[in-house]
């Protein structure tokens, strides 16, 4: 069976219909979806206002002081809905009161609870689903105030479902406006169709080099100016098509396959050709959104280098084939390093090449600073090494005890030494050949526990409590090592500068399909606000000398950003409000 094959007519009306019927169904979901979060919108902002008059009646008679919520039954006589629920939560999740159950002392931790979660982090938060203590289905709304929770809910019922449902008016508004579409789609693609075969003929018969007849006429004048002008210029293009083509082919497929972008401009400016990487850089450099070319010549970072080309494109200037003139610059923009360079032909044509530089330039500055930093580093330990062992050498008659000391002291520096070096290493490692790393299934808990069980004579000498609320399922894909690192590095932080008698918290506090996140957390001094940003950075202190005091290389949250940043998370920092430092990152599943 052989397939007839539409023709354009009919292809340009379905495709027509089909965009049509797209675009009808796109504004049907978003106002659907605008109605319906209209609807959830006054729904949430009936249960907030219920929220906050059962808070002033807490607040009113003094209830969380005097822990006497039984009173709050009256709330159920006050709010005109007998399907609405009300229940108080504490901080950490205890039910205090339930107006729908009446032993709500024995109701599970609710901490947990979606709607609780999101009002933890957003101080309000919503979320539809079964009650396990009621076994109805509820929509909860839950908003946090100083030291406690109020979740207002109403039970999902078809009435609650009805009020969510969004009017169905307009989709017969629509089906009305498609249905004078398809009327007039039908009319459009007729008289569109009676011109495309009548231009399909002609193209046909100019492919095959037949006669063309020049009294060929089009219905419409428009269409007839069309043939004419394409009648004109035939016969001047077909001599030279296929050699021009073959060279433009090898030419456009040269400048889209380079990195750079690259444009070739006539004495007067305009374009004669340009790759989209060119146009790409342009519009990064200017932060401007455009898709000419021409537009370099308006930019006033480019202002030096178009002064340069203008001065060969002057009438009276001679340009020497076998010298051209050749100039570069280099712009800086957004943290990204560009280089630019200009050639001017014979013709007074030229060239105008970017690349993007910026890796090569932020590594090449990087690894200046890095030199510095680390020269810096090791200037310390090697003049304190240096210094003992000179003093051992000049005082031949030294007392044992002395000797013993000095020694001591130049090995404790010789290993500080090492610990920088180490450290060092492993940054490179892990910025310049993170694919190096052998990388497994990995499980968490038992990850952490054994970098604990390590530092725990350390972390007894300072009376440091540590405890982990990470599921024994929690399984990251990624490098032992480099994770044991990310929570050593953590708690050998807490060990040098948190100070004693510290609590520290590890824990999962929640996950999705890709992601764990976590948290690390303790009680100890925090951090001023304004070094959090830059804790990050490689050799940085807060205090300055405090990490050669305390030993450490000043490397270690480097090490634990990149570290986090290799198994695909992301990791920030803030202080608690009552006190300490809190770590907030995430880890790729395994």
């Amino acid at each position: 069976m052989v397939l007839r094959r539409r023709t354009y007519k009919q292809r340009i009306f379905i495709y027509f219909l089909a965009a049509f019927s797209f675009f009808m169904v796109a504004i049907l979901a978003f106002q659907f979806n605008r109605e319906k979060r209209y609807r959830t919108d006054q729904l949430e902002n009936t249960l907030n206002n219920i929220a906050g008059f059962t808070h002033q009646y807490i607040e009113h008679y003094d209830i969380m002081d005097t822990r006497n919520f039984a009173r709050m039954d009256t709330i159920k006589y006050l709010i005109p809905d007998k399907n609405t629920r009300v229940t108080v939560i504490n901080r950490k999740g205890g039910v205090l009161y339930d107006s729908f159950v009446s032993d709500y002392g024995e109701m599970e931790n609710h901490l947990m609870r979606p709607e609780v979660q999101k009002a933890l982090y957003s101080e309000t938060g919503g979320n539809i689903r079964h009650s396990e203590t009621t076994g109805q289905d509820f929509y909860y709304f839950a908003r946090y105030y100083d030291g406690y929770f109020i979740r207002c809910a109403v039970v999902y019922d078809i009435e609650i479902e009805n009020f969510l449902k969004t009017e169905r008016v307009f989709i017969f508004f629509m089906l009305a406006l498609f249905v004078i579409m398809w009327g007039l789609l039908s009319v459009v693609t007729n008289r569109l169709g009676k011109f495309v075969n009548k231009l399909r003929d002609f193209a046909v018969r100019a492919a095959r080099n037949e006669m063309i007849d020049p009294n060929l006429e089009f219905v419409d004048s428009e269409f007839g100016d069309i043939q004419r002008q394409i009648i004109e210029i035939y016969s001047g293009l077909q001599k030279t098509k296929e050699d021009l083509t073959a060279e433009k082919e090898r030419l456009f497929n040269h400048l889209n396959a380079l990195h750079e972008g690259i444009a070739f401009f006539q004495p007067n400016k305009e374009k004669i050709l340009a790759n989209s990487h060119f146009i790409q850089y342009i519009n990064l450099i200017s932060e401007r959104s455009s898709i000419s070319a021409e537009m370099l010549f308006e930019i006033e970072d480019f202002k030096s280098l178009v002064y340069e080309i203008e001065k060969y494109l002057k009438p009276d200037y001679v340009i020497n084939p076998k010298d051209l003139p050749q100039f570069a610059v280099t712009l800086s923009k957004n943290e990204r390093y560009f280089q630019v360079q200009s050639i001017v032909f014979p013709d007074k044509s030229f060239e105008v090449l970017i690349s993007d530089i910026t890796k090569p330039e932020k590594r090449r500055l990087l690894k200046q600073q890095l030199t510095s930093n680390i020269a810096h580093e090791l200037k310390t330990p090697l003049a304190s090494i240096k210094g003992y062992l000179e003093t051992i050498l000049n005082n031949k008659n030294l007392p044992k005890e002395k000797l013993d000391y000095f020694i001591e002291r130049a090995f404790i520096q010789s290993e500080r030494l090492n610990d920088l070096l180490n450290d060092i290493s492993l940054l490179n490692n892990i910025e310049d050949a993170g694919d190096l790393f052998e990388l497994k299934d990995v499980h968490l808990r038992p990850l952490v526990m054994d970098v604990i069980e390590n530092l725990e004579s350390r972390l007894n000498e300072k009376n440091i409590l540590v405890q982990v609320s990470i599921d024994d399922r929690a399984m990251v894909y990624g490098n032992d090592s480099l994770l044991s690192s990310i929570f050593q590095n953590f708690i050998e932080n807490t060990i040098n500068y948190a100070g004693e008698n510290v609590n520290v918290q590890i824990k999962q506090y929640l996950e999705d399909e890709k992601f764990y996140y976590l948290s690390y957390s303790d009680s100890g001094k925090g951090i001023p606000e304004k070094h959090l940003a830059r804790i990050f950075e490689r050799f940085y202190r807060a205090d300055e000398g405090r990490t050669r005091e305390k030993g450490g290389t000043g490397l270690g949250l480097s090490i634990v950003k990149n570290a986090v940043q290799l198994h695909k998370g992301e990791i920030s920092v803030r202080n608690k409000p009552e006190g300490g430092l809190e770590f907030l990152f995430s880890l790729a599943k395994g």
